[in-house]
């Protein structure tokens, strides 16, 4: 009976340290919905993604569409992000975020978002530079979709 005890209490204890290690929970792996706001609170740009976190803190852009239009990025843009976990708090997902979008054509624009993520939110401030009457700057908020 006693090595039934131990056995049920050591299992126990191995399902409780797996619950709380929400090492699945900490990464901003998903599906994010963005808008992109300029100084004067209009909305700029706004775009959906799906997003997959590396081992070195490089974040994999799976899929990409910006769901407003803008001549600044017509087609063929690449993403690269980048996320930095600064503490696990019961089970939210906490840290900086980066995200770069270069335009494919027109080519020369580049869409920079910096951010702090906090669970299903990540907020911050982007910055547009390239051709002319493609620069400006604000803030930008993700939800998790």
């Amino acid at each position: 009976m006693n090595q039934f005890a131990l056995v049920t209490v050591v299992a126990l204890g191995a399902i409780l340290a797996e619950c709380g290690s929400n090492n699945h929970s900490s990464s901003i792996n998903g599906t994010w919905n963005a808008t992109l706001l300029a100084n004067n609170s209009a909305t700029v740009f706004a775009f959906g993604t799906s997003l997959e976190q590396n081992s070195d803190g490089s974040v994999t852009v799976v899929s990409f569409k910006f769901s407003s239009s803008s001549p600044c990025f017509v087609s063929g843009q690449t993403e690269i992000g980048s996320f930095t976990l600064s503490g696990n708090f019961n089970g939210q997902t906490s840290g900086k975020f980066g995200m770069t979008v270069d335009s494919g054509m027109p080519s020369g624009n580049t869409l920079a978002l910096v951010g702090t993520a906090a669970g299903n939110r990540i907020s911050g401030n982007w910055r547009l530079t390239g051709s002319s009457g493609c620069t400006g700057s604000g803030t930008f908020s993700m939800t998790r979709g």
